[in-house]
């Protein structure tokens, strides 16, 4: 048994229907392991049991195991909205959303974040960035003034394979750049408090000052 097996064997089961969810991703979508997984459901579910928010952003829905992961924690009333620009998994998401048990706090946008969040009147409690890293400042620079004093942004895959310590990354690797450039903007962003976690590719976490 390696590390990893450990930790899974000492943690809160998944539950079967995020493990058929899982299984599922791998056979049908490409770049399954961009689903965020058992560990880090778990955590994403313990963090919103004590973050308690009533309104949580997502950026990047994926298979939909995040989303799922969260809404596990959700308290009755509050709403999950999450957002995916790929509009072919529409049909993946939306099976896996309505045949679970909190298909009533979930809510599934298709179409571009930076365009539709802006037209909603929506102060965040919590939101979760896991989409194009490309755009990582974009994203965090769109959701700062629609969160609430107090709130959490989490940050998904901030240490991006280790590719962060390049000092000079390829100038056609957009991605590490753009997560290079969101670190860096954090780092020096003296409105809020910030933790980068080492778990899988990194997980920053975010708290709005109040």
């Amino acid at each position: 048994m390696n590390l990893d097996d450990y930790i899974l064997h000492h943690i809160d089961a998944e539950g079967e229907y995020l493990h058929e969810l899982w299984r599922d991703t791998q056979l049908r979508l490409s770049y399954g392991q961009m689903a965020s997984g058992h560990l880090q459901g778990r955590l994403l579910k313990m963090l919103v049991q004590m973050i308690r928010p009533r309104m949580v952003l997502e950026l990047g829905t994926f298979s939909g195991y995040s989303a799922l992961s969260m809404a596990e924690g959700l308290e009755e009333g509050a709403e999950l909205h999450t957002f995916e620009i790929f509009d072919e998994q529409e049909d993946f998401i939306r099976k896996w959303f309505d045949g679970s048990k909190y298909a009533n706090k979930l809510y599934l946008h298709i179409g571009d974040a930076l365009q539709l969040v802006p037209l909603m009147d929506i102060i965040w409690d919590l939101a979760f960035i896991d989409a194009d890293k490309r755009q990582y400042v974009e994203y965090y620079q769109m959701i700062l003034p629609r969160m609430r004093k107090g709130g959490y942004i989490i940050a998904d895959n901030t240490l991006w394979y280790g590719h962060v310590l390049e000092e000079h990354p390829r100038e056609s690797d957009l991605q590490t750049q753009g997560v290079q450039a969101f670190n860096d903007l954090i780092a020096k962003d003296d409105r809020v408090e910030k933790v980068i976690l080492p778990l899988r590719d990194g997980l920053t976490l975010i708290r709005v000052k109040e």
